[in-house]
């Protein structure tokens, strides 16, 4: 499992380009038959992606990063599908998972497997985890049964839909906020203005991008942003000190996931577009 720690604002503004990259953008999770994983240790989250084609993949734990006899021993799990139809094994219950469904696994939930329903059109089931101190009960949510709410507008090129999965409300968890952000056609902007929460670090996964397309990921202190360049199904830590915004040559979709102190969706420190630089 690779591991990434955090820095401090001012490390930050003497980083290169590669070396932003190499802290925190997140690639390579999604691989054909493979199950992949990333330790950040802000939070203590563990993201990750399970591919499944012919065979199931069981989700174990590392007992390096985790000292656990099994993955939710003292964790919870959210998942999201971006890819074909698929089926998660929890706790001796099959979870039938579509397209941009989502799951809640709680905490001390055994067994955990992840398969796809065709070989030829796998399922892509991206999770984050967090630390667990209370068990809830594991729960299954269609895209048509979350909580959308839609924002935005074309003058701005932000017209989007917010579907929230995981949160104060919803589904109940000790730590994890969980749901994805759906851009119209010809809108391209997300987060912005943008905010910070000083309280939850958060992480983007950016799907839904053709081959060619680019998402330039903003992030640092408001009054000395930089940019990484993001591609289909790659992801950017973002510590809670720093801004998350974006921008793309094409419209996209991106999956949100927080935890921390709190799970207050609104608990955020607004900025004003004059004070980005």
């Amino acid at each position: 499992m690779d591991v990434r720690f955090s820095t401090d604002p001012e490390s930050f503004r003497r980083m290169t380009a590669a070396e932003l990259r190499k802290r925190f953008l997140v690639g390579g999770l999604f691989t054909p038959g493979k199950l992949s994983m990333l330790y950040a240790e802000s939070e203590r989250a563990i993201i990750g992606a399970a591919v499944p084609v012919r065979k199931a993949l069981e989700l174990g734990a590392n007992r390096k990063e985790m000292a656990a006899g099994y993955f939710t021993e003292r964790r919870e799990i959210g998942v999201i599908n971006i890819g074909g139809e698929g089926v998660i094994s929890a706790g001796a219950k099959d979870y039938t998972m579509n397209y941009s469904d989502g799951l809640y696994i709680g905490r001390e939930t055994r067994d955990i497997r992840f398969m796809s329903r065709k070989a030829g059109d796998p399922a892509e089931f991206y999770f984050v985890s967090y630390p667990a101190h209370k068990k809830y009960p594991t729960v299954h949510r269609r895209v048509s049964e979350a909580e959308a709410t839609a924002l935005g507008s074309e003058k701005e090129a932000n017209v989007r839909t917010i579907y929230k999965y995981i949160h104060p409300g919803g589904i109940e968890s000790c730590q994890i906020v969980m749901g994805f952000t759906e851009l119209a056609e010809g809108s391209v902007w997300n987060t912005m203005p943008p905010h910070t929460h000083q309280r939850r670090s958060e992480v983007y996964m950016y799907f839904g991008l053709p081959p060619e397309a680019l998402v330039f990921h903003m992030m640092g202190r408001p009054e000395e942003t930089r940019h990484i360049v993001v591609r289909d199904r790659e992801a950017v830590l973002s510590p809670p000190w720093s801004i998350h915004a974006g921008v793309a040559t094409h419209s996209y979709r991106f999956v949100w996931s927080m935890g921390g102190e709190n799970q207050a969706f609104g608990d955020m420190d607004a900025v004003s577009p004059g004070g980005v630089a």
